[in-house]
């Protein structure tokens, strides 16, 4: 283990991540956000795209800090690669996701949220990666990590094409609500939800590691909720909305 690596924040975020996780799941609350602003209405809020540009970039910079200035105490190329993946992701969710939104004012409440989880588990994935992990060269041929990396990717390219497909339902300005068609959305109503819980299983089998775990376990619960409380909103309000449509899973859930 490199001799910088300190066990206890390592095992104190992953075990917090793991409890917010099962925290959303017990509170069975949507965020208050996009549809469901709810007790946040009358709340300071911001546009849509500079919210989420401030709550994704801690997810981006903190990580790509230690990857540029302690370099050297990467324990090999593997985890320069798995801390690349991550930081792929946010630099889409960070500076081209937030500019090409149509979303619903952002209430700055759920922002300071936001901003806070990104910092933390920015730090925590990339203190990791940095530091504690300790991969084989042949860590490239592992079945876990091509198979994490294939998922990462997959799940990448489903959130960014049904970002997209929603993005297409509504002209600049609009708040109407249509059914989302095509892609994933054929089977799901949170094909997007879906992309990015896939991106996080990968990203976990890939670094085979408990901070990434944890991340995932935290995805599933928070975004899978979602997805479900999506898919129960367009039931009420779409009479015509398919019925074999599931919320999360196809076929399934």
């Amino acid at each position: 283990m490199p001799v910088h690596c300190q066990q206890s924040p390592v095992l104190a975020g992953s075990a917090a991540l793991a409890a917010l996780g099962a925290l959303v799941l017990y509170q069975r609350e949507p965020s208050s956000y996009g549809k469901y602003t709810g007790s946040l209405a009358a709340a300071p809020h911001l546009p849509a795209g500079a919210a989420w540009f401030l709550q994704e970039l801690p997810s981006f910079v903190l990580p790509v800090g230690m990857l540029v200035r302690q370099s050297r105490a990467l324990s090999g190329p593997p985890a320069a690669v798995l801390l690349g993946l991550f930081c792929a992701h946010y630099f889409h969710r960070t500076f081209v996701y937030p500019f090409l939104m149509r979303g619903r004012p952002f209430p700055v409440a759920v922002l300071f949220k936001g901003f806070v989880f990104c910092t933390g588990n920015g730090l925590l994935q990339g203190y990791y990666l940095t530091y504690c992990a300790e991969y084989p060269a042949e860590w490239y041929t592992d079945i876990r990590f091509i198979l994490g990396v294939f998922l990462f990717i997959l799940g990448m390219g489903i959130n960014i094409h049904s970002d997209y497909v929603l993005r297409q339902l509504r002209k600049p300005g609009e708040v109407i609500y249509q059914i989302p068609q095509g892609g994933l959305f054929t089977y799901v109503s949170g094909a997007n939800f879906l992309g990015e819980i896939i991106e996080w299983i990968g990203y976990a089998l890939a670094t085979w590691s408990l901070p990434a775990l944890a991340f995932a376990f935290f995805s599933l619960c928070f975004l899978g909720l979602r997805a479900l409380h999506h898919h129960r909103f367009y039931l009420k309000i779409f009479e015509n909305y398919p019925k074999f449509r599931k919320a999360l899973i196809p076929f399934i859930f």
